[in-house]
């Protein structure tokens, strides 16, 4: 259930962040936090990550769901009973992956806001995906040895 729940809570916030953009901003307004170093700007993207498979939806839609049924799977037949601690990054990437699907099945794109400059502009899922992938490759790189070792 928890599971469920942290999902649910992860798709609420990379929503609602994305639909308070939408409603103050114009696409391509650009507000500096940290002038030069981090911005609000307001982008639609049709692309995946680093512009790959621009206005590739119907694509990007089946690889999505094929993700999340996968992640789905992954956690009650696998993680759950072995590590009950790895709903964490498996409720982060499956939340942001949900996330922006929202977005390309509601019209194409992705809204992506998060501007650093130094960086593709993203959202509050990517940032959920990537941060589920990094704990998930850590777990797996170091914790699992050390299991194997014993």
């Amino acid at each position: 259930m928890k599971f469920i729940v942290w999902t649910i809570l992860v798709i609420l916030f990379d929503q609602g962040s994305k639909f308070l953009v939408q409603q103050k901003m114009k696409i391509g307004e650009s507000i500096p936090i940290i002038k030069g170093i981090f911005h609000i700007t307001y982008i639609e993207n049709p692309r995946t990550a680093f512009g790959i498979f621009q206005y590739q939806t119907i694509f990007l839609v089946i690889a999505i769901l094929i993700s999340v049924i996968l992640t789905i799977l992954i956690s009650r037949k696998i993680v759950f009973k072995k590590e009950s601690i790895m709903y964490v990054p498996l409720t982060l990437v499956l939340g942001g992956a949900v996330g922006n699907l929202i977005d390309r099945l509601r019209t194409g794109r992705v809204i992506d806001f998060l501007d650093f400059r130094i960086w593709p502009i993203f959202n509050f899922a990517d940032t959920a995906i990537v941060c589920g992938m990094l704990i998930l490759l850590v777990y797996f790189l170091f914790y699992t040895k050390e299991e194997n070792k014993e």
